[in-house]
C-alpha cells in the first residue's frame, strides 16, 4: 500500500530538517536532503507501525 503524505523541508546550516503535519511526530534531519526525507519517512513508518499495534 503506498500513501502520499506532506514533507515540509527547511535547511538549518548544513543540516536539512523535515516533519509531516499529517502525522503528529514525525520528523527527521539529515546532511543532505534526500537522507532527511528518508529519516522522516522511516519516522512516519514507525509512528503508523505503532499506532496499529494499540
Amino acid at each position: 500500500m503506498h500513501n502520499d503524505f506532506t514533507a515540509i523541508v527547511e535547511r538549518d546550516g548544513k543540516w536539512f530538517i523535515a516533519y509531516c503535519p499529517e502525522v503528529p511526530g514525525a520528523n527527521g534531519q539529515g546532511r543532505t536532503k534526500v537522507a532527511c526525507l528518508k529519516n522522516l519517512a522511516k519516522a512516519i513508518q514507525l509512528i503508523r507501525e505503532d499506532s496499529e499495534i494499540k
